[in-house]
């Protein structure tokens, strides 16, 4: 089984597009891990929805989904993401609604639990240092853990003295064969790693491995369609230079 691991689309369809049409390149997937915000910050919620619903598909919620649709409030938002929220929930179908609605903030799925923050604070915590990541080990209750929220990809060894985090290098096949490990495969819909190119990866259950790959996109479609939206101009931006 060929698992295609995704988190952050943020309402970028084309991002979206470039990042499945490459994954079929490479060898295809039968089903799609998403890590949560699919929408929040881009103008496609519902073409995202449509795509990504049209495989078999896992899914857990992250803030951005639960906001949009009331499930959590905005207080902590900056002035972009809640007008996005804004935009978001106007363009969602009732249907749409429900679906984002009933995602749950943690799935198992052997080897591996989904969860888009942390098992901690599954919406709002951020897992990147050693304190964040060894809270959610002791909760863990696979050998290993997708979390999404940073828009940084990383692996996180645990069984190493001491455990470490290290580059998600791409191109490149990682065995997980018997140490724990979080892994968070970067954002496919606003990368913030300095490289606006979308970030996913790949698990192939047969040989017990990951991968990581980035795709070029149509950037300047993307943003005009959030000029079009009228979206904060700030998320227009930011999409030129990932971050």
């Amino acid at each position: 089984m060929r698992a295609l691991i995704l988190s952050d689309i943020h309402s970028n369809l084309e991002a979206l597009e470039a990042v499945m049409e490459d994954a079929e390149r490479r060898g295809g997937f039968e089903i799609i891990w998403c890590l949560g915000d699919t929408v929040g910050y881009g103008p496609d919620p519902g073409p995202c929805l449509k795509l990504l619903r049209g495989h078999a598909l896992l899914a857990v919620a992250g803030n951005h989904d639960y906001a949009a649709v009331g499930k959590m409030g905005v207080e902590d938002f900056n002035y972009a993401a809640k007008a996005a929220v804004q935009f978001t929930t106007a363009q969602l179908s009732d249907e749409e609604t429900q679906f984002l609605a009933e995602l749950p903030l943690v799935v198992l799925s052997e080897p591996f639990t989904l969860v888009h923050g942390t098992l901690r604070d599954p919406l709002l915590e951020y897992l990147l240092d050693q304190e964040t990541a060894l809270a959610t080990l002791e909760m863990l209750t696979t050998r290993l853990c997708l979390v999404g929220h940073s828009h940084l990809p990383f692996l996180f060894r645990a069984d190493r003295s001491p455990s470490e985090f290290f580059d998600f290098a791409e191109d490149e096949y990682y065995s997980l064969d018997g140490e724990r490990w979080i892994i968070n495969p970067g954002a496919v819909g606003q990368p913030r790693d300095r490289d606006p190119r979308p970030s996913y990866a790949v698990y192939d259950s047969q040989v017990g491995t990951i991968e990581r790959h980035r795709v070029e996109y149509d950037i300047p479609a993307t943003q005009e369609k959030m000029r079009l939206a009228k979206l904060p101009q700030y998320l227009i931006q930011r999409l030129s230079h990932g971050m």
